[in-house]
C-alpha cells in the first residue's frame, strides 16, 4: 500500500487485513488528541512496536503535546493503546515520523523531548551559539498539517459536490478545512454549482500567528472570553516595535527597554494560554512562520496583511484582524465569503536581473490595488518549478498589495529542499506522497481541468525588472523606462537611502544576491552613495549570513545591519540624514508598501519599491535614473565599472546556522497559574470595555464626521510609527484616528469642522460628539481601508462613536474588521451619490434594522438631511452575512463569543 493510502485510510479502529497487518504506514505513529473546554486529552496511540515501554513513550508524547491521558485498554501486541475520552469527537490527529519526529528507541527518548527553553526571554543581542535543537527540530509533529483528517475531509467534499467536480488548489485546501462541507457548500449556492463569491465558508484553521503590535489587542479580546487556553496552536512574534536607526547592537536593547511592559504582557499571556512567544530579535513574523510553521496544505490565520507569505510553501494563509484571530483561538468557526480564483500561469524561467519580486510587481501594475479584491491568486504552470520556495513566498507576500484574500503555489520541487533544510523532512515526504497521488486524492495540486475565474499569463523568460511607486505599490514601471518616467514627472533624480530586507525580501537568497553585487562594487573600489541599510528576516538568517561572511561584506561597504525586525518598513525608522519633514526626497526599498509617510512620517518621501539586488545596485549610484543593466559608474582610477547580473544559491550549502537559543520561543504549553496583569494606570495597555449592542430601532441623528477625499489606507486611519506604543491602549491610540485623511471639502489634512464651523482635529471632534451622544459616520471613496490588517482602524472609530462607514468600495480585511467591531460598512449603489453628501449632514437609516434581524436580507437606504433642510435619499449595498449581522446586533463579535462561552 502506498504512503498516500496509508495517510488517507489510517484509522486506529480499522480491522487487520487478510495478512494480519494494520493499514497504517510503518513509518508513522498516529495519535489522536481530544480538546474540550480548553483541556487536551490523549485518546489513542497507534503504531508503537510492542518492544517499547508504553508508559515511558506515553509520558514523552503527553509532554510533547501538552496533554493528559490514562490508559484504559492496551493490546497485547502493543500497537494500539486506547486512553480515556470519546474517540471520535473534538479530536485532532497527528502523524509522528519515526525517523525525524519523536524517537522511540529507549536510548534516544531523552534527546527526543522538547529542548528546555528560556523561562524569560534573554534580553541580549544575537551571537552565533551552539544549540542542539532548533524550534523546528524539536516539535515537527505538532507543526505538521493534519493530513489524514484533511484527506478524509477532501473525500467528503468530493461526495458533496460530486466526483466530476474539478477543484483548484485553493478550493481543495479551503474546503478541506470546512466545519461542515454540506452546510457551507450547498447553502444558497444552487446546490453547490455557484459557490465562488456567494457561499459563506465556515472554516476551522490549523494555526494562528500574531505580531506584537496586533497581538496586544487580540489577546485583550481573547482574555475577555474566559478560556483557559487556545483551541489551536498559536504564536506571538515581537517584530513591529523595534526601531531601525543605528544598527542592531544599539537599536534592539533600546527597543526592549522601551517596550518592556508590552513584551512582559505578551510573554505572560503566551505562557498562560499556551501560545509560543518569540522574543524581540527572533525575527519578522512571516519569515519565522515560513521557517517553522508553514507547510503544504496548511490553513492559518495571521494578524498581519502579509500573512499570505506562507503561501510560498503551499499554505492557505490569510491576514485578519485580531477579532477574527480570536474566533480561531476560541474554537469558533471563522467565516469567509468564498473567494473567486485568479489563476496566474507562469511560463519560462527568470534570468539576469529579473527576480521573483518582479513577478508580483508586474502583476500589481496589471491588477491595481483593487484588482485582487475577492480573489485568491493561485499560481500554476511550468514556470512554477523554476522558482525557489523563498521566491514564491515573496510573490505571495505582495499579493496583499492588490487586495487578494491570499496567494499560494502548488507543492513543487522547490519546497522539498527548503523543508529539509529547516528540519522538516518528514513534512516534505508526506507532502510529496500526497502531491504524487491521483487528482481525486491530491490535496496539494489543482485538478487537471480546474477552472479559474480569470487567467493571467506571465513569461518569466522575458520579464524585466520593475520599480513601483511612489506612494502606491501598483504604479509599476519597467526598469528600462524608469529614468524617462522620473524626468517626465520631475521626481527627485537622487535618493538618500537604500533599504533591503523586510518580510518580503529577507531570505538567504535575497541577501546573497545583494552580497554578490556589493562584492563586485567593492572590488572596483566603490562605496554606496546612498545610506545603505540591511534587515535580516530572522535569527536563523542573520546567524547564517554572519557565519558565511555576508554581513561583514555589507558592513565593510558601509552598510548598517539592523535588528531582525520590521523597522523602517512599518515606520520604525529614525532618519539621521538630515531630511526634514515636508521635504521632497526619495528612497529605494525592497519593501512591499510605500504609502505616503509610511516609512519615516514624511508625506513627501517617495519610496520606490524594487528587488533587493536592484536597490543595492542603485545605492552605489545614488541616482533614480541609474540603470545597472546598461549604465556604468566611474571608479577612482577613472575606469568605468558595470555590474554583472546578480547570482546566489537558494539555500546555504553548509545549511542554516541555528543562531542564538535566546531567540527561541517559549513552549506552547498552557500554565493557568501564570498571572497576566494590566496596570490600571498604564498608558500602554488597557483592558477592554464591551461595546454597547445595536439599538432596537433604526439609526437616527447620525452626523457625517468627515468626508474623505482620495486614498484612505489603514495607515491613514490608524498611523503606525510612534503610535505603535499605544496598540494595547484603545483610548490612547484613538488619538490618531483618521489624522492622515484629506478633507474632501477643503483639501486640508486632519481638519474637521463642527456644525457651528469650529475647526478641530478629527479625533477631537469625534470625542466631542461622543461626549454629546452624537453617533457619526465617515463618507469615503474607493478601497477604503486599503493596506494592512490593522484592526485598530476599525476599533478606534467604533470606540469614538462611529456606527457606519459609507464608501464607494472597501478593502476586504478592513470591511470584515468593521463588521467584527459592530460598525456597518455600506457602499453606494450609485457612486455619484458620494457628491450628494457633505460633512455635518444629518443621517438616518431605513431598512438597516430589518437587514440585521433577518440575517442579511434586504437593503439599506440612507436618508440625508442637508443644512438647508432638503432631504436626499441614497441607496446602498451591503455584504452582511447572517453571522455578521449577529456581530452588529450584539455590539461586536467579541460580545457574541463571550456570551457563547459564558453559556457553555
Amino acid at each position: 500500500m502506498s504512503t498516500i493510502e496509508n495517510l488517507k485510510t489510517f484509522d486506529p479502529f480499522a480491522e487487520a487485513d487478510d495478512t494480519g497487518e494494520k493499514t497504517q504506514s510503518q513509518n508513522y505513529i498516529h495519535i489522536r488528541i481530544q480538546q474540550r473546554n480548553g483541556r487536551k486529552t490523549l485518546t489513542t496511540v497507534q503504531g508503537l512496536p510492542k518492544k517499547f515501554d508504553q508508559k515511558k513513550i506515553l509520558k514523552v508524547i503527553k509532554k510533547k503535546f501538552a496533554c493528559n491521558g490514562t490508559i484504559v485498554n492496551d493490546t497485547e501486541m502493543g500497537e494500539v493503546i486506547q486512553l480515556q475520552g470519546d474517540q471520535r469527537k473534538d479530536v485532532q490527529e497527528f502523524l509522528i515520523d519515526k525517523n525525524e519526529g519523536l524517537e522511540l528507541d529507549a536510548k534516544t527518548i531523552k534527546a527526543s523531548r522538547i529542548a528546555p527553553l528560556h523561562a524569560q526571554p534573554r534580553r541580549c543581542l544575537a551571537t552565533e551559539a551552539d544549540a542542539s535543537t532548533t524550534p523546528a527540530q524539536s516539535d515537527v509533529s505538532s507543526r505538521t498539517p493534519p493530513y489524514p483528517k484533511l484527506l478524509r475531509n477532501l473525500s467528503e467534499v468530493r461526495r458533496v459536490l460530486g466526483p466530476k467536480r474539478q477543484l483548484t488548489l485553493a478550493e481543495k485546501i479551503l474546503y478541506s478545512h470546512l466545519e461542515s462541507a454540506e452546510e457551507s457548500l450547498l447553502s444558497n449556492t444552487n446546490n453547490g454549482t455557484n459557490i465562488r463569491g456567494i457561499a459563506n465558508l465556515k472554516l476551522k484553521p490549523d494555526r494562528v500567528a500574531m505580531q506584537d503590535a496586533s497581538a496586544q489587542m487580540a489577546l485583550l479580546q481573547f482574555m475577555s472570553c474566559g478560556l483557559p487556553s487556545t483551541a489551536v496552536p498559536a504564536s506571538i512574534h515581537c517584530d513591529h516595535m523595534i526601531v531601525g536607526e543605528k544598527g542592531a547592537d544599539v537599536d534592539l536593547p533600546e527597543s526592549i527597554t522601551g517596550n518592556k511592559e508590552v513584551y512582559d504582557f505578551l510573554e505572560s499571556a503566551g505562557k498562560k494560554y499556551g501560545i509560543e512567544f518569540w522574543p524581540p530579535g527572533a525575527g519578522i513574523i512571516h519569515q519565522t512562520v515560513l521557517e517553522n510553521y508553514s507547510a503544504p496544505g496548511l490553513m492559518m490565520l495571521g494578524t498581519d496583511s502579509h500573512t499570505p507569505n506562507a503561501g510560498g510553501l503551499g499554505a492557505i494563509a490569510i491576514g485578519v484582524g485580531g477579532a477574527d484571530a480570536v474566533d480561531a483561538l476560541g474554537d469558533a468557526p471563522w467565516e469567509l465569503k468564498a473567494p473567486k480564483i485568479l489563476g496566474v500561469r507562469l511560463e519560462g524561467e527568470l534570468s539576469g536581473w529579473a527576480s521573483p519580486k518582479d513577478v508580483i510587481m508586474n502583476l500589481a501594475g496589471q491588477l491595481t490595488v483593487r484588482g485582487g479584491t475577492g480573489f485568491i491568486i493561485e499560481y500554476f504552470g511550468p514556470g512554477v518549478s523554476t522558482l525557489s520556495c523563498t521566491g514564491m513566498a515573496t510573490i505571495c507576500n505582495m499579493g496583499a498589495e492588490v487586495g487578494a484574500t491570499t496567494s499560494l503555489f502548488p507543492f513543487s520541487p522547490g519546497h522539498v529542499p527548503y523543508l529539509e533544510s529547516t528540519h522538516r523532512g518528514s513534512i516534505a515526504r508526506s507532502a510529496s506522497a500526497i502531491a504524487s497521488s491521483p487528482d481525486v486524492e491530491n490535496l496539494l495540486r489543482p485538478d487537471a481541468s480546474a477552472e479559474y475565474d480569470q487567467v493571467i499569463t506571465i513569461s518569466l523568460s522575458t520579464l524585466e525588472p520593475h520599480i513601483n511607486g511612489p506612494f502606491t505599490p501598483d504604479l509599476s514601471t519597467p526598469l528600462s523606462a524608469f529614468a524617462n518616467v522620473v524626468k517626465a514627472n520631475q521626481w527627485p533624480e537622487t535618493f538618500g537611502a537604500g533599504l533591503i530586507g523586510s518580510c518580503t525580501n529577507s531570505s538567504y537568497e535575497d541577501m546573497t544576491r545583494a552580497e554578490h553585487l556589493v562584492k563586485q562594487a567593492s572590488a572596483a573600489g566603490l562605496q554606496p552613495k546612498a545610506d545603505f541599510f540591511i534587515t535580516p528576516g530572522s535569527e536563523q538568517i542573520r546567524a547564517t549570513l554572519e557565519r558565511d561572511q555576508t554581513l561583514s561584506t555589507f558592513s565593510s561597504a558601509g552598510g548598517v545591519v539592523l535588528a531582525n525586525a520590521c523597522g523602517p518598513c512599518i515606520g520604525q525608522w529614525k532618519r539621521t540624514d538630515g531630511v526634514g519633514k515636508g521635504e521632497d526626497n526619495a528612497i529605494f526599498t525592497s519593501y512591499n508598501r510605500n504609502f505616503r509617510g509610511r516609512n519615516d512620517g514624511n508625506a513627501k518621501t517617495m519610496n520606490f519599491l524594487a528587488s533587493p539586488e536592484l536597490v543595492t545596485a542603485m545605492s552605489y549610484a545614488g541616482s533614480t535614473t541609474f540603470n545597472p543593466m546598461t549604465d556604468s559608474l566611474p571608479t577612482s582610477s577613472g575606469e568605468e565599472f558595470r555590474f554583472s547580473p546578480p547570482s546566489s544559491q537558494d539555500l546555504p550549502s553548509a545549511g542554516f546556522a541555528q543562531g542564538n537559543p535566546a531567540f527561541y520561543p517559549t513552549p506552547g504549553v498552557p500554565d493557568p497559574s501564570v498571572p497576566v496583569k494590566v496596570d490600571p494606570s498604564s498608558t500602554r495597555l488597557a483592558l477592554l470595555e464591551p461595546f454597547a449592542p445595536f439599538p432596537d430601532t433604526e439609526l437616527h441623528g447620525l452626523r457625517v464626521l468627515y468626508k474623505v477625499k482620495g486614498q484612505c489606507t489603514t495607515d491613514t486611519i490608524s498611523a503606525a510609527g510612534p503610535w505603535l506604543k499605544y496598540k494595547g491602549h484603545l483610548p490612547n491610540i484613538s488619538e490618531n484616528t483618521l489624522i492622515g485623511a484629506i478633507n474632501a471639502g477643503t483639501g486640508e489634512t486632519n481638519v474637521a469642522y463642527d456644525v457651528d464651523g469650529t475647526p478641530s482635529s478629527i479625533p477631537e471632534l469625534a470625542k466631542r460628539w461622543k461626549q454629546q451622544g452624537t453617533p457619526w459616520l465617515v463618507v469615503a471613496e474607493h478601497n477604503y481601508g486599503e493596506g494592512s490588517a490593522r484592526e485598530h482602524a476599525a476599533l478606534q472609530p467604533r470606540y469614538l462613536g462611529a456606527r457606519i462607514i459609507l464608501a464607494k468600495s472597501f478593502a476586504r480585511i478592513h470591511e470584515t474588521n468593521l463588521k467584527k467591531q459592530g460598525v456597518v460598512p455600506l457602499t453606494f449603489a450609485a457612486e455619484a451619490d458620494y457628491d450628494r453628501i457633505d460633512a455635518c449632514d444629518e443621517v438616518g437609516t431605513e431598512g438597516l434594522l430589518e437587514v440585521l434581524r433577518s440575517g442579511g436580507q434586504g437593503s439599506v437606504e440612507i436618508v440625508v438631511k442637508k443644512r438647508d433642510g432638503s432631504v436626499v435619499r441614497v441607496k446602498t449595498r451591503h455584504t452582511l452575512s447572517e453571522d455578521q449581522c449577529g456581530f452588529v446586533l450584539a455590539g461586536s463579535a467579541l460580545n457574541l463569543l463571550a456570551k457563547k462561552h459564558r453559556k457553555a
